[in-house]
């Protein structure tokens, strides 16, 4: 139905940095350190639209704008509406609040068990272990921390909230996040990670992450040692445009899956960027090429200044029936809303179940045709002792 994603169509290379050594370009602290953080630096190499500039001079009193040079890249210079552009540039429309918006959209602030850890679900927590990420999304949900732009004075404190996971045995299963986990250095990740596998009953660790999608230098060997050394350590990311899948961006999850990380995908559903067809069939197609399975498909939260981003609910529902029967299983998302206030995740799915009634479930495929499936009754429910299946004794050996 769409295009295929062939591997030579996929960005590579150092764009607008080509004089820069491989070898400088290629290091993830040359990356940090040459971000893209000033309406001047920006001005530089991209002719903003008055909207972009007025809202990169307010960004420092909302979320810091900043942008590694290997993702600036990607944005396409000469579309003010280029999907990447509009999910790293500024706009003026930030500052502008709808009465829906909050501050806390997901309400994590009433679920700390200390500060940075949040604990809404019985057997799972959140930690919060730093409020600095690679470069900034204009539709972070915690905006009111990450880059500290608004005074939020973010400081974690790692041995409390250890000192929490501990002395609470129902959590079994804790998500590193922030800011962005993988901004901590090898030996820092190296250590948290070591203290939560000292404790017998947490039994799964996960990491959300960017950084493989804004600085794909930061995979290194030395990152894969320590993925090696506590695994399983499992990741979602978060890629939101097929222009995002680049050449580096699949070795960065080539390495990660080498060194034993099972990789999930988490998306937005934004607006201009994301709500359409064509463009999450040729997003999930190559994240599947990358190893990386499709998880999430996320209702953008209710943060403040969020509403020019924010797609129609409707259009995510389109999309997952579109890609169910027209791309494989594990090409499909779950399309979630984190509801406002603490509610937690909620799926929300195109209706297949037509309805229930006493004796089957009547439903629609995805071309939308009828099929009927009985249900299990007192009457219909015996089983019946299939005869004994002769198997070859050669299979057998």
């Amino acid at each position: 139905m769409y295009p295929r994603d062939a591997r030579e169509n996929w960005y590579r290379g150092q764009g607008l940095w080509g004089e820069v050594p491989a070898e400088q370009w290629n290091d993830w602290r040359w990356q940090m350190r040459h971000r893209l953080t000033s309406l001047e630096e920006v001005e530089q190499r991209l002719e903003l639209t008055a909207a972009e500039r007025e809202g990169c001079l307010l960004a420092r009193n909302k979320l810091a704008m900043a942008i590694t040079p290997y993702f600036f890249n990607l944005i396409d210079r000469e579309d003010p509406d280029c999907p990447i552009r509009r999910q790293v540039i500024p706009r003026k429309e930030e500052m502008a609040v709808s009465p829906e918006e909050l501050l806390d959209p997901v309400g994590e602030e009433g679920a700390m068990g200390v500060d940075g850890l949040v604990h809404r679900y019985p057997d799972r927590c959140l930690f919060l272990v730093t409020n600095v990420c690679a470069a900034y999304c204009r539709y972070c949900t915690r905006s009111r921390l990450v880059s500290n732009a608004q005074g939020y004075d973010f400081h974690p404190n790692l041995e409390n909230a250890l000192r929490y996971i501990e002395e609470h045995p129902e959590i079994r299963d804790v998500l590193l996040s922030g800011g962005d986990p993988l901004m901590l250095s090898d030996k820092k990740l190296d250590y948290l990670l070591g203290r939560l596998r000292e404790i017998p009953h947490v039994e799964f660790v996960r990491i959300g992450s960017r950084i493989p999608v804004f600085l794909p230098q930061r995979i290194t060997a030395g990152l894969q040692d320590v993925m090696r050394r506590h695994g399983p350590v499992w990741m979602s990311i978060h890629v939101n445009h097929p222009k995002e899948c680049t050449e580096a961006l699949s070795e960065a999850t080539e390495k990660l899956t080498m060194a034993g990380v099972p990789l999930g995908n988490q998306s937005v559903l934004l607006r201009g960027v994301n709500d359409d067809v064509p463009t999450m069939t040729s997003l999930v197609h190559r994240l599947l090429m990358m190893r990386v399975r499709p998880y999430y498909l996320y209702q953008c939260d209710l943060i403040t200044g969020s509403r020019h981003l924010r797609a129609d609910i409707r259009k995510g529902i389109e999309i997952i029936r579109a890609l169910r029967g027209h791309s494989t299983g594990y090409a499909v998302p779950q399309f979630v809303i984190d509801a406002p206030a603490g509610g937690g995740k909620v799926p929300v799915n195109p209706e297949y179940v037509q309805e229930i009634t006493e004796t089957e479930v009547i439903m629609r495929n995805f071309e939308g045709k009828e099929f009927r499936y009985p249900l299990i009754t007192a009457d219909n429910g015996k089983q019946v002792p299939a005869e004994a299946e002769w198997i070859p004794e050669e299979i057998l050996l």
